[in-house]
């Protein structure tokens, strides 16, 4: 089914100068902005709280998580292992593709923002599911590491939301 899915989304690659570039674009600038607008964010007092929520959701899922699982599993990204895959967008080193580093980061960013601003958190979850097509688009992720990713990214924005709320009802002071 991954490799079946890959080859129906990444297929589409290198057919339409305009589809390749709204590809690349998703895949490899995207985040820079979706990023910035996070940083944007802290200019706002009423914002703060859940900047750092996401950036904490971003280290728990991104730095600790799947640095973890990658180093465990070693699964190759596509354009490695299939002939027919077309890579759009040059990778950094790591040739390792499971879980997707970008949707761990950007769904923890998502689920993040979602516990504090829904509206806000439903377009950055849009933009995290965008994201992850457009990097199967370009060949250098796996469905499956996109859903892991997303699965990572999620499930660190509850445990980081679970933790400050348990610690913010232990440190009320009885009156």
């Amino acid at each position: 089914m991954d490799v079946f899915l890959f080859q129906r989304i990444n297929g589409l690659a290198n057919n339409s100068k305009f589809l390749d570039f709204v590809g690349i674009f998703f895949a490899d600038y995207f985040p820079y902005i979706l990023g910035a607008i996070l940083v944007l964010l802290l200019f706002w007092k009423k914002n703060r709280l859940m900047v750092v929520s996401a950036g904490i959701s971003v280290f728990l899922s991104r730095i600790v998580i799947a640095e973890i699982i990658k180093i465990i599993v070693h699964r190759s990204r596509p354009y490695l292992v299939l002939e027919t895959a077309k890579k759009l967008i040059t990778e950094n080193t790591d040739f390792k593709s499971f879980p997707s580093g970008h949707a761990a980061i950007f769904f923890a960013i998502a689920m993040a923002i979602w516990f504090y601003n829904k509206k806000l958190g439903i377009w950055f979850f849009v933009a995290a599911i965008i994201m992850g097509i457009a990097r199967i688009f370009v060949g250098v992720h796996w469905p499956s590491d996109i859903l892991g990713g997303a699965v990572i990214g999620i499930v660190s924005g509850i445990i980081v939301r679970i933790i400050y709320t348990k610690t913010r009802v232990s440190n009320k002071q009885p009156n």
